[in-house]
């Protein structure tokens, strides 16, 4: 990763695993803002908005195990995104953090739902950048989630691609296949016409996660329901399986931190028509054997998650959605201008009240 002026790095002993972190310098009395990174990636993808926060703010970036530098420990995909959760709050024990600001991009979107669901009262508030939907990722029809199969055939690590898994064992830096990590970056997760900023950057970040069965993509089981895949029991993409995943539960927490939802326009892997959805792709005729819409539709994941907000509106919180137009899964490096317009009164306005 790179040797940056303003942010500094440490390893930190917690209660449970030895946590990468990182902060910008000489922010100590603000107020804190933990920012949690997606799959496939780690904390620089946040340094941009990290350095452009404004100084009443203290920046804080946490590497999820099996990612960055933090340890490479095994992810039990049954708890759900709770491993990864708790890690995050034994990370803010940690550094001393009784309440914080939590940003979550995608997957790391979950990851500060369900830290929210177990310790509302912790939250000062919640953006979520793209995340994955409330029913998890793949395998689920309709605004309640309802399993396609019981096994939540569709999900899970069976449907990462071999050849991207492949790239990123090896630490493929190059352009020469559209399973490359960089060609991966460039064309989902951010739309055409980034600027390229920082790419080695960003490669280098998707390239530190660990790989195999414990870690990603993790491991799959045979399903006699279509695609013939189902979620096994450990690793990263079985913690987004409708079979262990169910945030449903944000709607009932008390007290209930203001959240907003920032996503990209043309986001082609958290979507209605997701890219990433085996049922998308089988539509498209890119699966064989698709058994037709009224048997696996698309997973609504963006109406599924504004269903869940407008629950929790309904208990008595709030939230506000905020869609960047011409960018993608990465708002906050497509278009950190427009991202930071957004997040900075959020956060003001949940200090106030």
């Amino acid at each position: 990763m790179p040797d940056l002026p303003d942010i500094e790095t440490a390893t930190i002993p917690t209660a449970r695993i030895a946590t990468c972190v990182r902060w910008v310098r000489h922010r100590d009395g603000a107020d804190p803002v933990v920012f949690v990174h997606g799959n496939v990636s780690s904390s620089p993808f946040f340094f941009p908005a990290m350095q452009h926060l404004p100084d009443r703010f203290r920046p804080i970036a946490v590497d999820l195990r099996g990612f960055g530098g933090t340890d490479t420990a095994p992810v039990d995909a049954t708890r759900g995104l709770r491993d990864f959760s708790d890690d995050l709050l034994a990370a803010l024990d940690a550094l001393d953090l009784p309440r914080a600001h939590l940003v979550g991009w995608s997957m790391g979107g979950g990851v500060v739902m369900r830290a929210a669901i177990d310790a509302p009262d912790r939250v000062s508030s919640l953006t979520l950048i793209n995340p994955v939907s409330p029913c998890g990722f793949g395998g689920t029809r309709g605004l309640d989630g309802r399993l396609l199969s019981p096994d939540g055939a569709g999900s899970g690590g069976g449907t990462a691609s071999p050849d991207f898994v492949r790239a990123l064992a090896d630490g493929d830096t190059s352009s020469d296949s559209p399973s490359s990590p960089r060609s991966v970056l460039r064309a989902f997760y951010v739309a055409p016409g980034w600027d390229g900023e920082d790419e080695e950057m960003y490669v280098a970040s998707m390239l530190s996660t660990a790989i195999g069965d414990d870690n990603y993509p993790g491991d799959s089981v045979p399903s006699q329901a279509w695609p013939g895949i189902a979620p096994g029991r450990r690793g990263v993409l079985n913690t987004m399986a409708p079979t262990y995943l169910d945030l449903s539960g944000i709607v009932d927490i008390e007290p209930r931190p203001p959240i907003l939802w920032i996503r990209g326009e043309l986001d082609q892997i958290v979507s209605d028509t997701s890219s990433m959805d085996l049922a998308q792709l089988g539509a498209l005729g890119a699966v064989p054997g698709y058994p037709g819409a009224d048997v696996a539709p698309p997973q609504p994941m963006v109406s599924q998650t504004r269903s869940v907000l407008d629950g929790y509106t309904s208990a008595g919180g709030r939230y506000r959605e905020v869609v960047i137009p011409g960018v993608g899964h990465s708002p906050h490096i497509e278009n950190l201008p427009a991202f930071l317009e957004a997040l900075v009164p959020h956060l003001d306005g949940a200090i106030r009240g």
